[in-house]
């Protein structure tokens, strides 16, 4: 079994900061991708920015500029740090890995986060 941890969502001000946390734990032998989706009410879920096992990034164009991911690779964790937040980042916010499992050798899995929610308004 694998777990993801999601922490850091809340409510904040426009134009301010939060950071998110997804730490994995379980049956991984090593995870290839780490990335943040979101959804809104009404809205399909979204990528918001994924880091490859080799460091590459993306990041929606909407983000680019105010979010950085990055990933602590010794303690299978990724952050996401949000800046210069605004109204239209409310969303929930899900944590997604693509990892190779240890119990099922050359198998590749995603898993997903249970959420947790931003929320930007004055």
């Amino acid at each position: 079994q694998v777990q993801l941890v999601e922490s850091g969502g809340g409510l904040v001000q426009p134009g301010g900061s939060l950071r998110l946390s997804c730490a994995a734990s379980g049956s991984i032998q090593s995870i290839n991708v780490m990335g943040w989706y979101r959804q809104a009410p009404g809205k399909q879920r979204e990528l918001v920015a994924r880091i490859i096992s080799g460091g590459n990034t993306d990041y929606a164009d909407s983000v680019k500029g105010r979010f950085t991911i990055t990933r602590d690779s010794a303690k299978n964790t990724v952050y996401l740090q949000m800046n210069s937040l605004k109204p239209e980042d409310t969303a929930v916010y899900y944590c997604n890995i693509v990892y190779y499992s240890s119990n099922y050798i050359g198998r590749r899995f995603d898993r997903w986060g249970q959420g947790t929610q931003v929320t930007v308004s004055s």
